[in-house]
């Protein structure tokens, strides 16, 4: 049977930034699409291969350690303005974790050594030393897509620029920079948060929300996206939900 809609992925750096599962991500946009009749074609952009993100619906980038973010850096910034371009045009994309620090302006490691970003998003991420606590644990955000959870662990603390968007407000857990109650950051249809887990699977409203902008932007406002039977999903979010409060009821206030 002939698909009703056709979407490409950009899936960038799959080979090094893919800490914690976020490969799941793909898959759960995947089986998303498919249970809709919608073909999900997904590209995977290592470094040195060519890329037009024109050519793109969605973009997505996992997390990495310092050392994976150093690896990708200057080919990202190469491809920077590209891609920042299709995303000012309206191109969604998920940047998570060392991913979404690097859509920022830069990163500042534990050594003072500067990793540089692209700018998608106006903030920086400064590590605060080996000293420091990392940000671990459970998390459950308010956003505008309605109840988010997943799970975060980075030394490196974001703050963002006045003006800046949010992806969402900590309910429970870190965020951006275990201080603020911020999580993530927002530019038109480009999200960035520290939440792993895999994201998607746990929370469809989001996967749907990005399937249904890429839709819109490639065949307009009148391309529908039929809802889905989000049991499974919906008890996986549930329980998440439960294991984030009860772990923050027995530790020290994460905020």
């Amino acid at each position: 049977m002939e698909p009703r809609y056709r979407l490409r992925l950009a899936n960038l750096y799959p080979d090094v930034m893919n800490i914690y599962g976020d490969r799941g991500n793909v898959l759960a946009l995947k089986y998303r699409c498919e249970r809709r009749g919608i073909e999900l074609v997904v590209d995977d952009i290592n470094v040195g291969d060519p890329f037009d993100p024109a050519a793109y619906d969605l973009a997505l980038i996992g997390g990495g350690q310092d050392r994976e973010q150093r690896r990708i850096a200057g080919d990202l910034v190469a491809k920077g303005p590209a891609l920042r371009e299709a995303i000012e045009e309206g191109m969604p994309a998920l940047a998570v974790c060392g991913g979404f620090q690097l859509f920022g302006h830069r990163y500042v490691d534990h050594q003072g050594g500067v990793i540089p970003g692209i700018g998608v998003f106006d903030m920086e991420t400064r590590h605060p030393g080996p000293r420091a606590d990392r940000c671990i644990g459970d998390v459950v955000l308010a956003t505008d897509l309605g109840e988010m959870v997943g799970f975060e662990n980075h030394g490196g603390r974001t703050y963002l620029a006045p003006g800046q968007a949010p992806f969402g407000t900590v309910q429970r857990g870190f965020g951006n920079n275990a201080d603020g109650g911020d999580e993530g950051a927002r530019h038109r249809n480009a999200i960035g948060t520290y939440l792993h887990g895999s994201l998607l699977p746990k929370n469809p409203a989001l996967a749907d929300e990005l399937i249904r902008l890429a839709l819109k932007r490639r065949y307009g406002e009148d391309a529908d996206l039929p809802p889905l039977d989000d049991a499974a999903e919906d008890a996986a979010h549930a329980v998440a939900v439960h294991v984030a409060e009860k772990r923050s009821r027995s530790a020290p206030s994460a905020r």
